[in-house]
């Protein structure tokens, strides 16, 4: 793979009030989502920071050990409910601590930091955001799911439970089955999460109807 920054960074005006950290799917970069920024049309609303992190390049087991960027091991892809790397999980939800940190470091309060991603990228949002000890603004899942329930539960975050949630998925997802976004949602209600959940006839995609309702979603957040 070539070598790539640590992240990418756009900001919708100057000195951004707001920080969107977005993580991309298995086997995806940075630029995965980059192009979502203009589709989100954010002129309006006041500005904000998009922070597109990379996962480490590592070997990934259900892949024959091919090396792919991931934020954690998956073991197996056999049936509903998927092995995966718990250690590594809680590694990367250090990472995303880290990076919440440098944002914090920037003059951009926690509660104004949402963590956001799609797939793999949504798994550590749900892992990530409902464990920080701190109050986030809000958590985007796109066409996630929830790796690994115990990591939550051992780490389950007071400060994050009334945090709003947006999440979204493919009914025709053959990548991770509509099953899997529906057990994570109700995984957050039992939690008493508040989630706002959207399905769309898509595979394991985004589309513009999503992007529409994420608009306002996160337009009534940033209000």
């Amino acid at each position: 793979m070539t070598d790539q920054p640590s992240t990418i960074e756009i900001e919708t005006a100057p000195d951004p009030e707001f920080a969107v950290i977005l993580m991309h799917g298995l086997g995806a970069d940075a630029n995965d989502f980059v192009p979502l920024v203009p589709e989100l049309r954010l002129q309006d609303a006041p500005a904000v920071r998009f922070v597109f992190p990379n996962a480490p390049e590592i070997a990934v087991t259900a892949n024959n050990g091919y090396v792919m960027r991931a934020w954690y091991d998956i073991l197996s892809f056999q049936g509903i409910n998927r092995r995966v790397d718990e250690a590594g999980i809680e590694a990367s939800c250090g990472v995303v601590r880290d990076l919440i940190a440098q944002q914090n470091a920037r003059g951009i309060p926690t509660e104004k930091i949402f963590l956001a991603g799609f797939s793999q990228g949504g798994a550590m949002t749900y892992s990530a955001g409902l464990t920080h000890p701190e109050k986030l603004a809000g958590l985007i899942v796109l066409s996630g799911y929830v790796p690994s329930t115990s990591v939550i539960d051992a780490a389950f975050s007071e400060a994050n439970r009334d945090t709003p949630i947006f999440a979204a998925h493919g009914t025709a997802d053959d990548v991770l089955p509509l099953r899997l976004g529906e057990e994570a949602r109700d995984f957050a209600l039992a939690h008493r999460c508040p989630v706002e959940w959207h399905t769309y006839p898509m595979p394991h995609s985004v589309c513009i109807e999503e992007i529409e309702a994420l608009r306002d979603w996160l337009a009534r957040q940033l209000a």
